[in-house]
């Protein structure tokens, strides 16, 4: 049996790995989560909106409008001639509308526009936000589309006071998944890639925020593959109690 001296020798001598291992974790710890606006908002409205206007079409040009969004949002940037989310949105309306036959009236494309500007929160939002809020951490807001389409999405929504940081992405001129757009939640709270959890909305942005260097979970609301770019992200579920269990596990 080892005497009480030799016993607290040895507990001493430990105590210097039991710091290390203390601070480590404390250095791992999440201080910030950033949030790309589908998370939060529900954009379901606008696209519904589309099939209301024309029924018989609304199917097609909804895949269209969307996938015509996103590419004319990298083209802009790779090719460097920069329109801001709320011209690229409309651009991809236009294109849409005349590959498949459609003549919007100046009062639909009107009303589609303006569909963005009334975009709500998803109904779990809300309190998952003030959970994360009231734990002391960092919410920023980091999304492509114009301030003034978050600053509706989060008046619409009684989200007012619970983001430090809201950043649009029009203030680098560089869409996501550039790095530019990614670094501006580490320029805006001064903080380094692994004090922050990236909640995505999209795989593509999963992965590109992963790729980036954030600790990222993938808010999957709508059941999609994982995408193969070579990087998957950190965890995953399909709403926001899913993310503030993981967030939380991870800022303790």
């Amino acid at each position: 049996m080892p005497s009480r001296r030799e016993f607290l020798a040895t507990a001493v001598a430990g105590l210097p790995a039991i710091a290390g291992q203390l601070a480590r974790r404390r250095a791992m710890r999440v201080k910030a989560v950033a949030f790309d606006a589908f998370p939060i908002f529900d954009p379901r409205p606008v696209f519904a909106l589309v099939s209301q206007l024309r029924p018989e079409s609304g199917a097609e040009l909804c895949k269209l409008w969307q996938d015509r969004q996103f590419e004319y949002m990298w083209l802009r940037t790779l090719s460097g001639h920069y329109s801001d989310f709320w011209a690229v949105t409309e651009d991809a309306l236009v294109f849409a509308a005349r590959a498949v036959h459609v003549e919007l009236t100046a009062h639909e494309r009107s009303r589609l526009m303006d569909a963005w500007l009334r975009l709500n929160c998803w109904p779990d939002a809300p309190a998952a936000l003030r959970v994360l809020k009231n734990s002391g951490l960092h919410l920023a807001l980091l999304s492509n589309m114009t301030a003034k389409m978050l600053e509706s999405g989060i008046r619409n929504s009684g989200l007012e006071n619970l983001f430090d940081q809201v950043l649009s992405t029009d203030q680098v001129r560089a869409y996501k998944p550039d790095p530019r757009a990614y670094r501006m939640v580490l320029d805006a709270c001064r903080l380094r890639h692994q004090d922050v959890v990236f909640a995505a909305f999209a795989g593509w942005d999963a992965a590109g925020a992963r790729r980036f260097g954030y600790r990222t979970f993938w808010v999957n609301r709508q059941s999609q593959a994982v995408e193969e770019l070579g990087v998957a992200p950190d965890a995953a579920g399909s709403a926001l109690d899913d993310l503030v269990r993981y967030v939380l596990a991870q800022s303790a």
